[in-house]
């Protein structure tokens, strides 16, 4: 059996902060407040652990307004760079964020912000210890940004409210600006509430939150409201934000206290029968309402239609009064699923009769369409002129994985088939239109994962001898709802999704904590990975290495000429003797260390091929 690993799980694990971060995630079901969470977040292991997650990032390669990017932090010694973001830390004046706009395919513009490389790093080593004392503290029903969990089980979820609780009056609700509006004196007392009360902390996340922003026009503007999309921890403060409407809407039903204290029955799959509590609230006045939520878009699930317009009003109100947030009055509306669709995360859902039921309908929205078919159409433009054949499928590939990309989204909807067959008809004249002179409908599929896949498509076609995915090539695929018993910060809700390390962790710790002199944050990072993906032996021996005996090998040294990197795949983990025969010169250090190892033919092949690609001659068998 292949092993489970979730990676930002295993990131955690190599910098031994998992245990903590347990720690924390039951203080907070328990009630407890955190003074002191600065010491946790100024820790060399969480400042190292923040680098790693971010590291991988497509936006690490972005600069901010210092033109500084993660190649450059991660060629700075390790020391450097853990002392760097201590100092930020302990005094903490964020740089200007720098504002950049993404047009949106409706024609308007979105706004994001760019901190520098530095301030994500702080905001990433804040986030990963307020995640598991909020994740405590958060909602069952909301899934956005949000470990182990996705829009395909917010989907899920709405289309089992409807399916078998039979709730078929939606009150779609559209917050104007959120992100720009988030008020931050609310936030921080939210925050409070949630029990974050190391003020230290509180003040960093004021001045995070006001940061001077630079326009593209070169102005500067000093932000009183809102949380910059782009930042790192802005999805997680909204979420903050938003936590209160989510228990607010459970207390009117879900959570509403009965006179009877009925049990609540657990399954072994997860789920949990609230079948008396929910017959006992019927017998009440209390209006039957759910809410879904995804960010800033979220959906309350109704009876009747009187109990849906009520709720409209009173969350309009609650917004205005609790949170200084204002609707959509235009996009905000009750509707009823029977008579029209309600349009959620780029798929449209209605109920429609299937003889004795009503049964979920849902399809991508017209948006989602004209969205995907631009995109689509920009890279086959991409494909009609490249500078050579390897371009050429390049181009193709990205093409490739970018219908992947639109099938495995939206193929939860049930008519998706019909949807990309939409799709399909514009894309199939472009192509003829730009490529008819290039495409064939003889190939090789090369490629598991396409062949598999796309294999069998009677609509697959080649171009510079690469298979285009079929768009209109699709099944739906039936959502999958998030497993109650699936959590980051236990244990058994880890054992689920993720394999812990079987290594000798007091090993892995001792060289996380020894450093080699100008050892770079990159060097330090891939170090850990390279022990642990040798499950802790010798490349060239297989034995087992203690502490002591671990040498990191670069195959293509640093010096010049050579001018190798410390990337992951130029490093090798050998023994400390393994090592000094590698770079051995004279004929008796070479013999002294081929006695002591008493290598084999193919480990001394090994051997010389390290020796080559560091420019030393091969040692005679």
């Amino acid at each position: 059996m292949a092993t489970k690993k979730k990676q930002t799980l295993r990131n955690s694990e190599y910098y031994d902060m998992q245990s903590t971060f347990d720690e924390l995630y039951a203080k907070s079901q328990n009630g407890q407040v955190f003074q002191n969470l600065m010491g946790i977040i100024c820790s060399e292991e969480n400042i190292q652990l923040a680098y790693r997650n971010i590291k991988r990032n497509g936006g690490s390669v972005t600069p901010g307004v210092d033109g500084i990017t993660i190649r450059d932090i991660e060629q700075m010694p390790a020391e450097k760079y853990i002392r760097t973001v201590q100092k930020k830390l302990a005094w903490y004046k964020p740089k200007p964020v720098k504002r950049v706009e993404i047009p949106k395919p409706n024609g308007g513009i979105r706004p994001l912000g760019i901190p520098t490389m530095f301030d994500r790093l702080v905001q990433q080593s804040i986030k990963q210890v307020l995640e598991p004392i909020c994740e405590a503290k958060f909602h069952e029903y909301s899934y956005g940004f949000r470990p182990n969990r996705s829009a395909e089980n917010a989907i899920s979820k709405v289309q089992n409210l409807i399916h078998f609780t039979k709730l078929y009056y939606v009150v779609d609700m559209d917050i104007k600006g959120f992100f720009d509006n988030v008020n931050h004196s609310k936030l921080i007392k939210q925050m409070w509430s949630l029990g974050i009360r190391d003020k230290t902390l509180l003040c960093i996340i004021k001045e995070m939150l006001k940061a001077p922003i630079i326009l593209p026009d070169g102005s500067k503007v000093l932000p009183q409201k809102g949380t910059p999309q782009g930042g790192v921890l802005s999805p997680l403060l909204a979420n903050i934000v938003l936590n209160e409407l989510d228990w607010w809407i459970s207390s009117q039903w879900e959570t509403h206290p009965t006179h009877t204290p009925y049990k609540i029955i657990e399954h072994k799959e997860g789920h949990q029968d609230r079948g008396s509590i929910y017959r006992a609230l019927k017998r009440s006045n209390l209006k039957e309402m759910y809410i879904v939520r995804y960010a800033d878009d979220f959906k309350i699930f109704c009876r009747k239609r009187d109990d849906a317009n009520k709720a409209y009003f009173a969350i309009k109100q609650w917004l205005a009064e609790r949170l200084k947030l204002e609707i959509s009055e235009e996009k905000s509306k009750v509707v009823s699923l029977k008579r029209h669709y309600s349009e959620f995360l780029g798929f449209e859902l209605k109920v429609v009769q299937k003889r004795k039921k009503w049964v979920v309908r849902s399809h991508m929205c017209q948006k989602a369409i004209q969205r995907e078919t631009h995109v689509l159409i920009e890279q086959i433009k991409d494909m009609q002129h490249p500078q050579d054949a390897a371009n050429g499928a390049l181009a193709v590939t990205k093409y490739n994985a970018m219908v992947i990309g639109i099938h495995n989204y939206y193929q939860i909807a049930t008519d998706v088939n019909l949807d990309c067959k939409t799709i399909r008809r514009n894309i199939n004249i472009c192509l003829h239109n730009r490529l008819r002179h290039k495409i064939t409908k003889t190939g090789q599929v090369v490629g598991k994962y396409i062949r598999q896949r796309y294999g069998q498509s009677k609509d697959i076609q080649f171009i510079y001898g690469c298979p285009i995915a079929p768009i209109g090539s699709v099944q739906h695929k039936k959502p999958m709802s998030k497993k109650r018993t699936i959590n980051s910060y236990t244990p058994e809700g880890r054992a689920e999704i993720h394999d812990g390390l079987k290594l000798n962790i007091s090993i892995l710790l001792q060289l996380m904590k020894t450093s080699t002199p100008m050892g770079s944050v990159e060097f330090m990072d891939n170090r850990l990975s390279l022990w642990c993906a040798q499950y802790g032996k010798c490349a060239i021996t297989g034995r087992e290495l203690m502490v002591n005996e671990i040498h990191c090998h670069h195959k293509i040294p640093k010096e010049p000429p050579f001018y190798g990197t410390d990337r992951y795949e130029n490093l090798i983990i050998v023994h400390v003797d393994v090592h000094r025969l590698i770079h051995a010169t004279a004929p008796e250090t070479i013999a002294k260390y081929l006695a002591m190892l008493n290598l084999t033919k193919r480990q001394l092949n090994k051997v010389n091929s390290l020796r080559k690609s560091a420019g030393l001659a091969e040692i005679e068998q």
